[in-house]
């Protein structure tokens, strides 16, 4: 049966048509571009630490070196996402995801040149500011692009692309690093976002949501519509939909409100907490294994579990949350993050051989960890209205960004303190994200909800 198409004088609620009708090809494809801009947000961010053995050896440079260097990306990232979120719910997702894709891509191809630390520090910063302002501004056209019983599946795995864009990276690294060095490894790594930009603008629409807030833009939403097999008569009128009229576009003290308030606190200090923790791992979990005598390998082969079992665990909880709600879902699972840490504090981390429980262990723990940090986003997707939604989001991402420099300057004298501290402190971030997921009150119903 064909689609009735609507009639021009009837006032189109663009938000529940979306979410109660099905999840078309053509909506599933613009959420597999999201996907692909999330997974080269993911290479670039995780570049930095395949190629320091490389350039410490050309510039002659020690690792604590490049602590600030790592803050300092760290640091683009939390100033880029709220502006980015801003100019999301203020210019367009469509255009301001583009524009920070080609941004982290443009200052990725520059860093190949650089000779300095403080060239390095500086494009790691502009890289960072990009990378921070796509994350927020995909999670957000997924979220718009996709019906409200799918939506928590839809960000949840486009979010879960960072990881797979660091693991893609380790393979690229793998390969490019000994044949051709570290500068051909950013080449490509800026190389290739650049064109997926090109891509992005010729094939993603703006997100239907919130064309339908813009007048003057009423006739790219219907041509959007009608591809998502929704026909509308040109000249239709639409509403925005039931979401609260809070205060003006964009502002973060919107955020602040009444109705958002409470939410936002507990987002920020979940977002906070956990990425505090996912830091600390990206970071410093190599060394640490090291600093206890064990190969690099075996230290290596933690950081990949912990990735693996990242990607298993948030795709296990989409499903899970998509069902049941988000609510008990990731509060067992900051639970369990919290309870896994502190097991690995029993395994014994000797030098020789052996370390088949400590792996485990270390996977089991990231499947908990990300599953939480990655979901988050599609909480945040639905906490906050479409006029805030993207600003929503990126201010919170800032939030665990800060978490995340605080984990990079502070990574070294922790590892000094031993390996105990190092795992107490991953089970207190995730106590902490316990906590902030606690006092969220606006959390995603499943399909199962009343």
């Amino acid at each position: 049966m064909q689609p009735q198409t609507r009639r021009a004088d009837q006032a189109i609620d663009v938000g529940l048509l979306l979410d109660l009708s099905p999840w078309s090809a053509y909506q599933k494809a613009l959420t597999l571009l999201a996907a692909l801009a999330v997974i080269f947000d993911g290479f670039d961010i995780q570049i930095l630490g395949f190629a320091i053995p490389s350039i410490m050896r050309e510039w002659h440079v020690t690792r604590a070196a490049f602590a600030p260097i790592a803050a300092l990306g760290l640091v683009g990232m939390a100033a880029g996402s709220p502006f980015a979120g801003y100019c999301g719910d203020r210019f367009g997702r469509r255009v301001t995801l583009i524009g920070c894709v080609f941004v982290f891509g443009a200052a990725t191809i520059a860093t190949a040149f650089c000779h300095g630390l403080a060239e390095l520090g500086i494009l790691r910063a502009i890289a960072g500011a990009g990378a921070g302002g796509a994350l927020p501004n995909a999670s957000a056209l997924t979220a718009e692009f996709a019906p409200l019983r799918r939506r928590a599946m839809a960000v949840t795995l486009t979010i879960v692309c960072v990881p797979l864009g660091g693991m893609i990276a380790g393979l690229a690294a793998a390969r490019v690093l000994p044949a051709m060095g570290w500068h051909a490894l950013y080449m490509i790594g800026g190389g290739a976002p650049l064109l997926f930009a090109l891509l992005l603008f010729l094939a993603l629409p703006e997100s239907p949501r919130y064309l339908a807030r813009h007048a003057n833009r009423h006739g790219q939403l219907v041509r959007s519509l009608i591809r998502m097999g929704h026909p509308v008569a040109p000249g239709s009128t639409f509403e925005a939909g039931p979401e609260p009229r809070i205060g003006q576009a964009g502002a973060v003290r919107e955020l602040f409100g009444i109705a958002l308030r409470r939410d936002t606190l507990g987002l920020w200090l979940a977002f906070f907490a956990s990425l505090n923790g996912v830091y600390l791992v990206f970071g410093w979990l190599p060394a640490m294994l090291s600093a206890q005598g064990l190969d690099l390998a075996t230290a290596s082969s933690g950081l990949a579990a912990y990735n693996f079992g990242g990607v298993l665990g948030v795709l296990i909880c989409a499903f899970i949350v998509t069902a049941v709600g988000s609510r008990g879902p990731l509060l067992w699972a900051a639970f369990g993050g919290s309870a896994s840490a502190l097991a690995l504090v029993f395994v014994p981390l000797t030098p020789t051989g052996g370390h088949a429980l400590l792996i485990a262990g270390i996977g089991l723990h990231g499947l908990f960890v990300n599953a939480v940090q990655t979901t988050m986003y599609a909480l945040a997707s639905h906490v906050y209205p479409t006029r805030v939604r993207a600003t929503g989001i990126a201010c919170a991402g800032a939030a665990g960004r800060c978490g995340g420099i605080l984990s990079s300057l502070a990574g070294a004298a922790i590892i000094q303190a031993g390996s105990g501290a190092y795992l107490a402190l991953l089970a207190l971030s995730m106590g902490v994200t316990f906590a902030g997921l606690a006092i969220v009150r606006n959390h995603y119903p499943g399909r199962r909800a009343p």
